[in-house]
């Protein structure tokens, strides 16, 4: 016997209904028990928007709020060593060693909450096609018979 919910179909009016509401409502919270420090909330809502609202249990936020922290973790200790340098001597930098642990561990949370690229934006020969065709445009920049959008630069 099946215990999920039945989920709406993805083409419905009441799913795109339900995604507005969700969009509406914002990215979600950590359980009362998570503590995020200041720097991990934008990894944090990052992450929430990489899947839908309805789909997160509470034991995901708990491993979404590690992977925040985890993500916050690296890009602090990427300053770290940018200003340290990644040599010491003849020695890297004891710091390349632990921004490679924390990333390591980022890819194994992505997996674990289906955030990663395939789970979020498809497998990587139909995002192959799709730059394809963002190139293709760009190539056709100069051809003033095709309408295109411009940058404006300023």
């Amino acid at each position: 016997m099946k215990v999920t919910p039945k989920r709406k179909r993805s083409d419905s009016a009441a799913a795109a209904l339900a995604a507005a509401k969700a969009a509406a409502m914002g990215p979600l919270q950590p359980p009362a028990h998570v503590t995020l420090r200041e720097i991990d909330w934008p990894f944090w809502n990052a992450i929430m928007q990489a899947r839908a609202r309805d789909t997160w249990t509470e034991v995901d936020l708990v491993t979404a709020a590690n992977l925040a922290r985890t993500q916050a973790d690296i890009e602090q200790l990427h300053g770290d060593l940018a200003a340290a340098g990644y040599m010491l001597g003849e020695k890297v930098h004891p710091l390349a060693a632990v921004v490679e642990i924390l990333s390591r561990r980022a890819v194994a949370l992505k997996r674990v909450l289906h955030v990663h690229a395939e789970a979020t934006v498809g497998k990587s020969e139909d995002a192959a096609k799709v730059l394809e065709l963002e190139r293709q445009a760009r190539e056709q920049e100069d051809d003033d018979l095709i309408p295109t959008l411009r940058m404006v630069k300023g």
